[in-house]
């Protein structure tokens, strides 16, 4: 199968790694010198350093060079080929417009957020843009980069309502490490991908002021519940939210320490000012960019979503973290399930 993936970024880059090991991929970045030296190195030092790029793997600058290779092999035979997009959430809307000049077989997104400005979910950006004529599909769950390009084992999701489109994900991602699961839940699974990253803030400024595993246990818990009153009140379902787009990539960026979320939270926790923390990082941290977005969601709403409210004060209103702790504490208690 032909596969073009657009965007080598961390993510972007391991999974055209794992790809190009049983299919034709071409790997797009946008700027000409960083691709140049990827291409000369076989190493991606930018943004996933450390891995070795196989030679299988094609990359390039071209734009219009990345898309012929799927555009071309889906006229040919219809169906095999695959677009997958690995921008930010921010650089999602211009890379779709983009993509309007060319006949594209299908699109398959990595991003996970929310649109800052419009507070669009990634599948509301693209049907914006592109129209509902193209099959369109998210593909989610919990993958760290680094573990990807290693080979380790990994589960994902792609959700879409264009059971063809899921399949043939299935049938060109699924396989070796990596496990794919399909669903058409795209709200769910979108929903649980977004929010997450916003309380994996939390759990690191609880784990950076040493408020102990009790602490992290009950912000991952509630923080479950926060994302379940929110995706169910955007279209998703509830099962959703117990699987791996949701318990799971949970679970994943609250605990682990290749988290970017996570270590936002660890830094806000050492004092740092966010500029510090972001331009630290040297990557996207998306939960910084959604917390906005997801506190006009609720309030808009009515749904009740306190940690992920503390979040987006501590971020942009300046509120203490002490101040937040306290009064997440002292809230009046509700039932557990709800």
């Amino acid at each position: 199968m032909n596969i073009t993936v657009l965007g080598a970024g961390a993510w972007g880059t391991a999974l055209a790694v794992a790809l190009a090991q049983r299919h034709n991929v071409l790997l797009w970045g946008r700027n000409p010198d960083t691709m140049a030296a990827a291409a000369a190195q076989r190493e991606n030092t930018a943004y996933l350093p450390g891995f070795s790029l196989p030679d299988t793997l094609a990359l390039s600058a071209d734009f219009s060079a990345a898309l012929a290779h799927v555009t071309t092999a889906a006229q040919a035979t219809q169906s095999e080929a695959l677009l997958i997009v690995a921008s930010s959430v921010a650089g999602l809307r211009e890379l779709a417009q983009q993509l309007q000049a060319f006949p594209i077989p299908n699109i398959v997104w990595l991003c996970k957020g929310f649109e800052e400005n419009t507070r669009l979910l990634p599948h509301q950006i693209v049907r914006q843009v592109l129209g509902d004529a193209i099959p369109a599909a998210a593909l989610s769950g919990p993958s760290f980069a680094q573990e990807v390009a290693r080979g380790l084992p990994c589960a994902l999701s792609v959700a879409s309502v264009h059971t063809g489109l899921c399949e043939q994900v299935v049938a060109a991602v699924h396989g070796g490490n990596i496990r794919v699961y399909s669903t058409d839940d795209l709200v769910g699974v979108e929903v649980g991908g977004a929010v997450k990253n916003i309380l994996a803030i939390a759990t690191g400024v609880a784990d950076g002021l040493g408020l102990g595993l009790n602490a992290r246990a009950a912000l991952i818990t509630r923080g479950l519940a926060e994302i379940t009153r929110l995706g169910i009140a955007l279209g998703g379902r509830s099962e959703t939210f117990m699987g791996l787009s949701g318990v799971g990539d949970l679970i994943l960026t609250c605990t682990g320490d290749l988290s970017r979320n996570r270590r936002v939270g660890l830094g806000l926790a050492q004092g740092k000012p966010l500029a510090t923390i972001v331009t630290e990082l040297g990557h996207v941290a998306e939960g910084v960019r959604c917390a906005a977005a997801v506190r006009a969601l609720a309030q808009e709403s009515g749904v009740d979503m306190p940690i992920s409210d503390a979040v987006a004060g501590v971020l942009f209103d300046g509120d203490s973290l002490q101040s937040v702790m306290e009064l997440l504490l002292s809230r009046n208690p509700r039932e557990e399930s709800a």
